[in-house]
């Protein structure tokens, strides 16, 4: 049956009115933007423990659903929230490892449009089993009921304060005094917050400026005793993994890394356990810190990132690729059977990190 012009008219405008409207809901939903062929790339800085997050192809796909590329560059979140060296690139954001970044950015100038936590990761120590065996014979490490090592992180504190040995510590396969090593906390995110545990712990609460006054000698002499710091936690974690035992017997890091690495290659991870070399532990300091990873948006083309690292799909992956814990500190999805029962649900023990003024006055002393 022939078609009337008029008909074939109105046909047409009824096909443009709902190509419009198609476009412009997809426009308005950002986690379709890159439907529309268009893409935003956003350069800024990153702390180096999310950098393999960022390279996942996964990861890489979910961004171009909402029309973003990433350009990041690692830097040290102390460094990327103060030096402006880094912060006259103009990076449309910054993504550091502590939510008190945000406050020490403000007081760098940097001119916040927005910022969120994304993901959690609390603050854990690194070792191998001998180590273990050892300070649970001492009482310094102890075994939930969930099955996780818990250490006593004051205690130990003590012992490397006091110069006590490693044998003393019931390991007798380590020579010379117990030590434990972080990262630089004027550089990276995990020894800024290792070095405001230390200090609370110190003063058995969380730390004041007369707590500072009182106690930040001994926290002092905690990290000159470390010796060389890396200035990125990826890179302690690879001297970690690299240096086994004998090159570096405990650091401090983040809950994910391990977890990430053991996802990256489950067989490696079987191979380590069924072997009769030194195995990797993680132990949960009680108390510990939980490392918030704040995005800081400071060009509002950003705020697409915000939307996007939210989203449950970007979450999941976050959480069953990379180890990285939701905003709240909880699962964002089902956990890799390689996993299985390595982390508890939930951190109970967290002891808020001191506040800015506080923590910047550390810096200072531990740089000194």
């Amino acid at each position: 049956m022939a078609i009337s012009r008029r008909a074939f008219g109105v046909g047409l405008l009824a096909a443009g009115v709902a190509g419009t409207g198609g476009y412009i809901a997809v426009r308005d939903r950002p986690e379709f933007q890159g439907l529309l062929g268009n893409r935003t790339k956003l350069f800024g800085f990153i702390g180096g423990e999310k950098e393999a997050f960022l390279a996942d192809n996964d990861v890489v796909g979910a961004l171009h659903g909402y029309g973003l590329d990433i350009d990041s560059r690692v830097a040290g979140s102390v460094e990327m929230v103060r030096e402006q060296a880094l912060l006259s690139q103009t990076p449309a954001f910054l993504w550091p490892s502590s939510s008190i970044m945000v406050d020490i950015a403000r007081q760098s100038g940097v001119k916040i449009r927005n910022d969120r936590v994304v993901l959690n990761t609390p603050v854990v120590v690194y070792t191998w089993q001998p180590v273990v065996d050892g300070l649970m014979k001492t009482g310094l490490v102890s075994v939930t009921s969930t099955g996780q090592h818990q250490l006593d992180l004051k205690a130990l504190l003590d012992a490397v304060l006091a110069g006590t040995s490693w044998s003393k510590l019931g390991v007798d396969s380590l020579y010379g005094q117990a030590r434990i090593v972080s990262t630089d906390p004027n550089r990276s995110n995990s020894g800024f917050m290792f070095a405001g545990l230390v200090l609370s712990l110190f003063a058995g609460n969380i730390a004041t400026t007369a707590g500072l006054d009182q106690f930040g000698d001994k926290a002092q002499t905690i990290f000159r005793n470390m010796g060389f710091k890396s200035p990125s936690s990826g890179k302690l974690f690879d001297q970690y993994l690299a240096g086994g035992l004998g090159g570096e017997p405990m650091i401090v890091g983040y809950e994910n890394q391990l977890v990430e690495w053991i996802i990256a290659d489950p067989e490696r991870w079987r191979r380590v356990q069924s072997s009769s070399t030194a195995k990797p532990v993680v132990l949960y300091p009680h108390p510990t810190v939980y490392s918030s990873h704040p995005l800081i948006v400071i060009d509002e083309s950003a705020n697409r990132l915000m939307d996007a690292l939210t989203s449950p799909k970007l979450q999941e992956l976050a959480w069953t690729k990379h180890g990285f814990r939701g905003p709240l500190g909880t699962a964002t999805g089902n956990a890799d059977s390689a996993i299985a029962g390595l982390l508890p649900a939930e951190i109970d023990a967290v002891l808020p990190i001191p506040d800015a003024s506080v923590m910047l006055a550390l810096l200072d002393k531990l740089a000194a």
